[in-house]
């Protein structure tokens, strides 16, 4: 099957681009890599009027730290995070996640603005930049706002973006020294989409832990202050007081009956607290 027909424009800057998304009366597409729309358009599940190409707008393409944190354009790719060629606030974090999605090809062209956009609940970056605790500035011809992630995920493949609306850029907060990270997810083989994620920075000397699960029907489950997963309390033996049974019942209240599910993202996220208490 191939795409239905469709106009194409490249603008040449991000001003053209919004201009072109705001006078499509919400009909246009925006493209990028193209690792997850094109899909989509040759399978027919959406049929867009028309694409906006915004691969060429340098504005989209920035990296840099700043005032602490790691800021990122739209159009930065899995490649790019995962060679080193941005700045790594995270202490390798973003790097490990990075380097395990899909397959080379598919990082080469895929980039983290459409990862985000797109809001595929079992895509890595969803899920690893809720639990670093990183936010989204979204732009439109009306000016830009920020939001947190686990506010710009929504639901399955559905986000906070408005009509007209773009990601400009991610920004990343500095990943303290003390702070352990571990993430973890299951696949049926290599490349493809994981049917369970589970992601973890905890900062023993903090007492703070955010936790995610991600790859479930829905938006993934964010816990910003993970201390009922612990005991109650977040200390140097988080490993051991990792309770299953308080995982699987934020599992049970996000409306995921069976229970061999509920087992697969709980043995995940604990692969997670391991992974950062090792």
């Amino acid at each position: 099957m191939k795409p239905a027909p469709f106009a194409y424009e490249r603008p040449r800057d991000l001003d053209a681009a919004l201009s072109m998304l705001a006078a499509s009366g919400g009909s246009a597409k925006i493209i990028a890599g193209g690792q997850s729309l094109g899909p989509m358009l040759n399978l027919r599940l959406v049929q867009p009027e028309l694409i906006v190409d915004i691969a060429g707008l340098a504005e989209l393409k920035r990296a840099e730290v700043s005032g602490g944190e790691l800021v990122l354009g739209a159009l930065v790719t899995h490649a790019d995070i995962e060679d080193g060629r941005t700045a790594d606030v995270t202490r390798g974090a973003m790097r490990g996640v990075a380097a395990n999605i899909a397959y080379r090809a598919v990082r080469n062209r895929g980039t983290i603005g459409g990862s985000l956009s797109h809001a595929d609940p079992a895509a890595d970056w969803i899920s690893a930049l809720a639990a670093l605790g990183a936010w989204v500035t979204l732009r439109s011809l009306a000016g830009a706002r920020t939001l947190a992630i686990e506010a710009f995920i929504v639901g399955a493949l559905e986000s906070a973006l408005h009509a007209g609306e773009i990601v400009e850029a991610i920004h990343v907060p500095m990943r303290a020294a003390s702070a352990h990270w571990g993430y973890a997810k299951s696949c049926r083989k290599t490349g493809e989409f994981a049917h369970a994620i589970g992601a973890a920075l905890i900062d023993p000397t903090a007492a703070s832990a955010r936790v995610v699960i991600g790859a479930i029907d829905t938006a993934p489950i964010v816990v910003t202050n993970a201390a009922e997963l612990f005991g109650g309390r977040i200390a140097a033996d988080y490993k051991q007081r990792f309770d299953t049974r308080v995982a699987d019942a934020l599992l049970a209240r996000a409306g995921i009956d069976d229970a061999a599910q509920r087992h697969i993202h709980v043995s995940v996220l604990k692969r997670a607290v391991q992974e950062a208490a090792a």
